[in-house]
């Protein structure tokens, strides 16, 4: 067991897209960028990672057929090991949050937990619970960078990275056998929606946002819809496996660029420019040499 294999098993170039989750909630809740919060991003990673290897332990029956080069069908890393990985990780996750933003964090980062293995072990079978499921987390890892006193305030950023997840994991169920012209079109009509809620939510709360704040905005949400749309689009047209793998890899990606717009939204250009970097991180990760690239979906 290589330390390239335990980074395929937990998805690493993936784990990047959620530490924005937690700044995207903290600016929405006026929290600042910096000291012990810092520890927040790094707890939705852990808790993220530890996520996708309870993933590939509970699919490790189906993907000795469908994905036979997955860590544990190809026997690179052991079921058991997998899934000590992922409570490892889980328990660090939830001491990071505690870390990071206290009793108020840890109070929304158990249900996040709870809601992650409840995906990978049940709702993941079943398509609309296992979206939904999915959305949640995503949803309560933005609201765990409010708080649980705060939660009202982050409740628009939540719903909306929510949102963008459940597409993402529509999508993703097509990744091996197809998808449909129907779902692929409706994600891609779901991104279009989630871009004006968030250029929408800033533009109409009467002005108050500086010229660079809002062309940043337009920016960011250009991005994130330039990101993912034009792949969603190709799958709508042609809905064979390969174009709905691809739109589910674009649709992770654009995660990033979103949550950048959504820091922009509440004025926390600081963190913005800290997900930028990420982006640029995440982009050197995916284009990294070596002979097996790490798989982000």
């Amino acid at each position: 067991m290589s330390v390239n294999d335990y980074l395929e098993l937990v998805r690493a170039p993936a784990v990047l897209t959620v530490l924005g989750d937690t700044l995207a909630g903290g600016s929405a809740a006026g929290h600042a960028l910096g000291g012990r919060r810092m520890a927040l991003p790094l707890a939705s990673a852990c808790l993220y990672a530890g996520g996708m290897a309870l993933n590939d332990y509970a699919d490790r029956t189906v993907d000795a057929r469908e994905r036979p080069e997955r860590p544990i069908p190809s026997g690179r890393i052991s079921a058991r090991s997998a899934l000590a990985a992922a409570a490892g990780l889980t328990v660090a996750g939830l001491g990071l949050s505690a870390v990071g933003g206290g009793r108020p964090a840890l109070a929304v980062g158990v249900p996040l937990a709870a809601s992650i293995w409840t995906y990978d072990l049940i709702a993941k079978n079943h398509a609309v619970p296992g979206a939904l499921t999915m959305g949640a987390c995503r949803a309560l890892d933005v609201l765990m960078g409010a708080g649980f006193g705060h939660l009202r305030l982050a409740l628009s950023a939540a719903a909306i990275m929510g949102g963008h997840t459940v597409g993402v994991t529509v999508l993703s169920r097509g990744e091996v056998h197809g998808t449909t012209t129907t779902t692929a079109s409706g994600v891609a009509a779901g991104t279009a929606l989630l871009a004006s809620a968030v250029v929408g939510g800033t533009l109409q709360s009467g002005g108050k946002e500086s010229r660079n704040q809002i062309l940043a905005l337009l920016a960011a949400t250009a991005a994130y819809a330039g990101r993912c749309a034009p792949a969603q689009v190709r799958a709508a047209r042609n809905p064979v496996a390969t174009n709905a793998l691809d739109a589910t890899k674009a649709g992770i990606r654009a995660m990033v660029p979103l949550q950048a717009a959504l820091t922009v939204r509440h004025g926390n250009l600081a963190a913005a420019g800290v997900l930028a970097s990420v982006d640029l991180f995440g982009k050197l990760m995916r284009t990294r040499s070596g002979n097996r690239k790490l798989s982000e979906s």
